[in-house]
């Protein structure tokens, strides 16, 4: 059992929330509380060097590449050895393609300690919408749908122009001169709904579930070397249908890891289920 591990402690250590966008609003409370740790921002950091939602700049890397060069920014910056960011990505559900999700992953980087944990949040809890609208009608129709003015929404020439766009509109009159500047000039326009967790109070919630996660994965300790994180690795299929008896593709056990020392731990029907559904299986429902 390492010793240095057994004395991995967070209170009292400064921590850099990686955001421009005010997620420090639902992060730094919790990770306070929790962790005590003493969160604050960088400044001049502009994450939207790495991407944003609008195109203006491509997300070159992956989602978990992009979150965790925030966190090396953020701490570069600041000279700060732990730091906390997210990224989200919105689109069809990966499983449920007909409704749009919004997937947060959001990473907690322990520099000292050599530590890297991470959580995903996939959430069909998002408004996340766009439409070509050649009227005031469809606009308004849209803005309601959109849950404006409570979520700030976007307008825009066309789907994939970035020249006059608006961002972050949250009032009436400004919504509609916008809309009316680009019809007279190009017959329509295009209305989007903003993600920017600021202007999204439901995005701000799906990040706010995914910190308590990730405290809650912090806070899991291995068996072992007692180091955080101690988390699920892997999920193996074969929880038996309750029909006929045969595997199904069902998560049957999960196998926990930790990243410090390596050890690993089943844990069987981790869903409290001990058969499933033949709804869900292959050979009652091919």
């Amino acid at each position: 059992m390492s010793k240095q591990q057994l004395q991995i402690k967070f209170e009292g250590r400064k921590l850099v929330i990686a955001t421009k966008h005010k997620k420090e609003t639902v992060i730094a409370p919790v990770f306070k509380s929790e962790l005590g740790v003493n969160c604050f921002t960088a400044e001049n950091l502009d994450t939207d060097l790495l991407g944003t939602f609008t195109g203006e700049v491509e997300r070159n890397d992956s989602p978990l590449e992009t979150v965790r060069k925030k966190c090396y920014l953020a701490m570069a910056l600041t000279n700060c050895d732990m730091a906390i960011a997210s990224e989200g990505s919105f689109g069809p559900h990966p499983t449920l393609g007909f409704i749009n999700a919004d997937d947060e992953i959001l990473m907690f980087i322990d520099k000292k300690n050599n530590l890297e944990i991470w959580v995903r949040e996939l959430s069909v809890d998002t408004n996340f919408n766009g439409q070509e609208v050649t009227t005031i009608k469809q606009l308004i129709e849209f803005s309601e749908s959109a849950k404006f003015p409570e979520h700030a929404l976007i307008i825009r020439k066309s789907k994939t122009e970035t020249a006059e766009m608006i961002k972050g509109i949250t009032d009436l009159a400004t919504l509609k001169s916008s809309f009316l500047n680009l019809h007279y000039k190009y017959g329509s326009a295009y209305v989007e709904t903003d993600m920017r967790a600021q202007y999204n109070p439901t995005r701000m919630h799906v990040i706010k579930n995914a910190v308590k996660k990730l405290i809650t994965k912090i806070k899991t300790h291995c068996p072992k070397c007692y180091a955080p994180g101690f988390s699920v690795a892997e999920a193996k299929p074969g929880l038996k249908c309750e029909n006929c008896g045969l595997p199904t593709r069902s998560t049957l056990l999960h196998i926990l890891s930790c990243k410090c020392c390596g050890f690993t731990q089943e844990v069987m029907n981790p869903h409290g289920r001990f058969s499933e559904d033949p709804m869900y299986c292959d050979i009652c429902n091919p």
